[in-house]
């Protein structure tokens, strides 16, 4: 057998479902050794056995929109009909829809370079999409008019894990395995590197602007945060003094505060912007997790409590703390939030199909959908953000896809 065959499975293999714990081995069947000794190079099997399961023309599709298998017909087919019988649609995975009377529209781009993991769209003043595509090592950009799409190379392991914008145009972005940020002009395709001034802080994450101009950003697994001023090139960054707390998202409050989540601890930390000293907010369940977080226009800070599958609101004037159970429960995890016209949106990335959830604070009402993906439902959202008219700008990381929900209001009184 060709080495090529075995790499494009192994590829392919390594992207099939979403993280979690070891689990046993494949089971015994013709072609489980190519599958075993191609996808345990990469990752634990469960990235297989986790899955939702498809049939043989869905383990095809999601195949089709990571890497392509066509030069290996025969490994291909190989490992398809494994898959196929092994791992047949379940429902272990299903989510608990909620119905009410809003409504979406969902509208699907599949970027170019297959397997990239695409992930944290953004709108630009002109219109124009921007994404970042971790494993392809590439920004993109979508002409929502036309479906024009460029992509554009990053440096060397730069591995970008989200794209922001400043208020020139600029599309900056995190190196987040080589301990960069980087910047491109559109206009030039020009690209310029900032190094992290320490090596320990190595996975700059996710980032935003503040009001002045100034780029702060979290470094999860380096357990830091840092802020970058652009006019002169200056990096500041600051630990943690909670050992794994693991910053995740970030948002900016009215008074110019950055805000972040503890992706590994049960908290909310706030920056004094001038100082860079951190006020950490512990959450009430001690399990807690928070991938991401937003900031309503009355102040209120709500954040997905990923671990224990539930919303929360933080008050930051009286310190008071409410949750409400996500309509999949415990093991929904929560991961991309985002408040569009006082409604927080969130997904349920733990479940399959990667369920869209709406909540109204002021009737305390949920109602979720199922998010397409092509016809194989294996997407997560990583990050979700509004657009200028009010809609949604959301990914499908697994199946390569960049999306617009488009948000209507409810037709009918709740």
């Amino acid at each position: 057998m060709s080495s090529r065959p075995l790499v494009i499975a192994a590829t392919f293999c390594a992207l099939l479902a979403s993280p979690g714990s070891h689990a046993a081995g494949l089971p015994e069947a013709a072609g489980k050794d190519l599958v075993e000794a191609v996808c345990t190079s990469c990752h634990p099997v469960n990235r297989i056995t986790r899955s939702s399961g498809y049939s043989h023309a869905d383990w095809r599709e999601l195949a089709d929109t990571m890497v392509d298998l066509s030069a290996s017909p025969a490994e291909q087919d190989q490992i398809l009909t494994y898959l196929a019988a092994q791992f047949p649609p379940n429902d272990r995975r299903t989510p608990r829809l909620v119905p009410g009377e809003a409504r979406v529209a969902f509208k699907e781009w599949v970027v170019p370079t297959l397997g990239q993991r695409p992930r944290d769209p953004i709108e630009a003043a002109d219109g124009t999409v921007w994404w970042a595509g971790q494993w392809g090592n590439l920004i993109g950009r979508i002409d929502p008019a036309t479906g024009a799409m460029q992509e554009y190379a990053l440096p060397e392991r730069s591995m970008p894990h989200t794209v922001t914008l400043d208020r020139a145009g600029n599309v900056w972005f995190t190196g987040n395995k080589n301990g960069t940020m980087g910047k491109l002009d559109p206009a030039t395709a020009e690209i310029t590197v900032y190094k992290m001034p320490d090596p320990a802080a190595r996975d700059p994450h996710s980032a935003i602007f503040d009001a002045e101009g100034i780029l702060w950003f979290t470094l999860q697994h380096s357990n830091m945060i840092g802020r970058l001023d652009p006019v002169s090139g200056a990096v500041r960054l600051v630990t943690m003094t909670r050992p794994g707390a693991r910053p995740y998202g970030i948002k900016i409050d009215a008074e110019g505060n950055p805000w972040f989540a503890c992706n590994g601890s049960n908290c909310l930390v706030k920056v004094d912007p001038a100082t860079m000293a951190l006020t950490v907010v512990d959450l009430p369940i001690p399990a807690t997790t928070v991938r991401r977080l937003d900031i309503a226009e009355d102040g209120m800070i709500w954040y997905v409590n990923s671990s224990q599958g539930r919303l929360g609101r933080l008050d930051p004037v009286s310190g008071a703390i409410r949750e409400w159970p996500s309509p999949s429960g415990p093991a929904s995890h929560p991961y991309a939030l985002a408040i569009v016209d006082g409604i927080v949106w969130y997904n349920e990335s733990g479940k399959r199909p990667d369920t869209l959830v709406r909540f109204d604070p002021a009737s305390e009402r949920f109602q979720s959908w199922a998010i397409p993906s092509g016809g194989v439902y294996a997407g997560i959202i990583r990050h979700m953000r509004p657009t200028r008219d009010g809609n949604l700008l959301i990914h499908q990381s697994g199946t390569n896809r960049v999306m617009l929900v488009t948000l209507e209001p409810p037709t009918a009184t709740q």
